[in-house]
């Protein structure tokens, strides 16, 4: 089992399971040092393009080899999904939900969602994307013009409007409603991101820390706000005609005799899932977007016939979701091994996205044109920023839209560049944000 490992490095001999295989490994941190640079992250300490490690009691293998890396997310999909210790640590954050769920659980919430995302309601979200849009640009030109001074922190205004286009589209509601749980699910995003550092020693959740504590209050508090707007749209789902994701949930829980049908706590779950991923992939794309085109201000004329370009390059160079974790549940084979069940594959998309052997040897420098081709999937290349296979992001198609018609607008208006307070600290908090912030100065456009 697992034969054929290229792993002769420093480090004590680890074993897998009993029967299996013997290798020395090193752990994560040690094989893969992430340096700031400027603008670059350096990849140091290369371990071949697979090897495993451990992280507490979960043995995982990284992989980066591009054929195997398809093979797996395409063909071994029904053999793997979210580990414990995932589900475990986004429980009290956005529970069970169709990004967490596996098997035939997953397979029922995926049909229950999917029509409120089909390409007839994209057309719809349309205009609601664009009228929150010029309504968040209105509100930006004012704040400017009363502070008298230039300068921004873009981010804050990149969570407002896609938290306002997901409340429009997804629940028929407004920012300013669901204010109070969006500020709360970021609260318990980094709550949950500091809790998941302990979540490796056994029996930590059950600590009386205080991460814990404010987890569950917080997680309390927020399922209280959602209640309330499901009990009110309860009363009005049988004689309204809505088609927005939330409709769509409820009218799944007034079925009797489906086997798909779902409870009270699976619609907030499901209303915490997308409140979080309809605005936090979009609102991180666009923020990182307009840093890479404040750096580089010669792209922001370009830009506008080459849009689908500048934004593939920012996800490339800052992917909003990363890495693509799955366990394995059943003995598999992948390529030349074979991976016996209960390991966890682990797919680091942003050191594949900054990979000399794909990408050249400008592959940490922002170069949109490398795109122009459009054919990301030709040999030598794997750029998946949604995933692949049949778990691939179901917003999708929403998130590339909404961030096309924000930017489009956003440069109709403004050019900008980067502040000089600006300080570049990529961190991970289940998603990749700049932790300071992404401060710009912006220039009213002549009309």
């Amino acid at each position: 089992m697992l034969r054929n490992f290229d792993v002769c490095f420093a480090g004590h001999p680890c074993r897998l399971s009993e029967g299996i295989v013997k290798v020395n490994v090193r752990s994560m941190w040690g094989a893969q040092q992430w340096q700031e640079n400027g603008r670059r992250v350096i990849m140091r300490g290369v371990m071949g393009k697979r090897f495993i490690f451990w992280v507490g009691s979960e043995p995982r293998m990284c992989l980066t080899d591009k054929n195997m890396i398809k093979e797996f997310f395409i063909k071994h999909n029904n053999h793997s999904g979210k580990s414990w210790l995932q589900q475990q640590g986004t429980k009290h954050f956005i529970g069970k939900g169709v990004l967490m769920a596996n098997g035939m659980e997953w397979y029922h919430q995926r049909q229950i969602v999917t029509p409120a995302f089909m390409a007839d309601k994209l057309k719809n979200y349309a205009e609601y994307m664009v009228q929150c849009t010029n309504e968040m640009l209105d509100y930006l030109s004012e704040a400017l013009r009363s502070s008298g001074s230039t300068e921004v922190e873009i981010g804050q205004y990149m969570v407002q409007v896609t938290a306002e286009i997901i409340c429009r589209t997804a629940f028929d509601s407004s920012y300013q409603k669901g204010k109070q749980i969006f500020e709360t699910l970021t609260q318990l995003q980094h709550l949950c991101s500091q809790a998941n550092q302990h979540l490796y020693f056994p029996g930590s959740r059950f600590f009386p820390n205080k991460y814990n504590r404010e987890i569950k209050s917080k997680k309390k508090e927020m399922e209280n706000l959602l209640k309330e707007i499901i009990a009110s749209r309860k009363e009005s789902i049988a004689t309204s005609h809505r088609t927005d994701l939330l409709s769509l949930l409820l009218s799944e829980t007034n079925k009797t005799k489906s086997k798909k049908k779902i409870d009270v706590q699976m619609v907030m779950d499901e209303c915490k899932t997308f409140f979080f991923a309809g605005h936090e992939t979009s609102s991180t794309l666009l923020t990182w977007t307009i840093m890479l085109l404040a750096s580089n201000t010669e792209w922001q004329t370009r830009v506008r016939a080459e849009l689908n370009m500048v934004i593939n390059e920012s996800m490339r160079l800052y992917p909003p979701a990363f890495p693509f974790p799955r366990m394995v549940f059943d003995d598999i084979r992948l390529g030349d091994l074979d991976i016996p069940k209960g390991l966890s594959i682990w797919v680091p998309i942003l050191a594949i996205n900054r990979s000399e052997d794909i990408w050249g040897k400008d592959a940490n420098e922002f170069k949109p044109e490398r795109f122009a081709d459009a054919q990301t999937s030709t040999p030598g290349k794997l750029f998946m920023p949604f995933g692949m296979g049949p778990r691939t992001c179901i917003g999708q198609a929403f998130a590339l839209r909404e961030a096309k018609i924000v930017l489009a607008l956003l440069l109709s208006r403004f050019s900008f560049t980067i502040s000089e307070n600006y300080r570049h600290a990529p961190v991970n908090v289940l998603t990749l944000k700049p932790k300071y912030g992404v401060p710009v100065h912006l220039k009213p456009l002549s009309s």
